[in-house]
């Protein structure tokens, strides 16, 4: 007769036993024989309440999913012949994006005989990347798709997050708002007076 490793209801280990015997102990403990282990050599069973156990694990995904980080990624297009002041408000809306926390795909889109002539989007990209640098990094190099050129920059998330931990911290002091350019003063003396 099959065997199973059976597991009691508060986790202790009961041995193995017939499955025969586990379904009579679930019987009088008014359990269910739940099977945990499938693939392990004898099969591992656990007596439990199944309706709860199904119930808790439901509670666990719904808070895993609560707390993941939701990213959006923005998509911007772009010209490789395109106007500075075209260039400049574009680049606006990847900063705004960035400072978000949202990635952006930056897509430079090729007409006929620019098709020619990657290296105009190429460097492009690379300048968009040199502009946002202090709010993002490349995440995906720039690369050749038909006749688009993708690039994409994520967030730097470990500066907002200390920012962030940052200012709660002050605010439980009971500290004013401290304002970047006097932030940016108080650690010029900090690290004046060390050397």
């Amino acid at each position: 007769m099959p065997e199973v490793r059976l597991v009691g209801p508060n986790g202790e280990q009961v041995g193995i036993v017939s499955i025969g015997d586990a379904l009579k102990l679930a019987q009088e403990s008014d359990l269910d024989l739940v099977e945990v282990a499938a693939t392990a050599r004898p099969p591992v069973c656990k007596l439990m309440d199944y309706g709860k156990f199904k119930y808790e694990s439901a509670m666990k995904a719904r808070e895993a999913r609560r707390n993941q980080a939701h990213t959006i990624i923005k998509e911007i297009k772009l010209r490789p012949k395109i106007d500075p002041h075209d260039y400049e408000t574009k680049k606006g809306h990847v900063v705004r994006f960035l400072k978000a926390g949202d990635k952006v795909k930056v897509t430079i889109m090729f007409r006929g005989r620019e098709q020619s002539r990657p290296e105009l989007g190429f460097r492009l990209l690379q300048r968009l990347a040199e502009d946002v640098t202090e709010l993002g990094f490349v995440e995906s190099q720039p690369k050749q798709d038909g006749r688009n050129m993708i690039m994409v920059i994520g967030p730097h998330k470990k500066k907002a997050e200390a920012k962030a931990e940052r200012a709660a911290a002050r605010a439980q002091r009971g500290d004013a708002p401290v304002d970047p350019a006097d932030e940016a003063v108080e650690q010029a003396e900090a690290s004046a007076s060390v050397e």
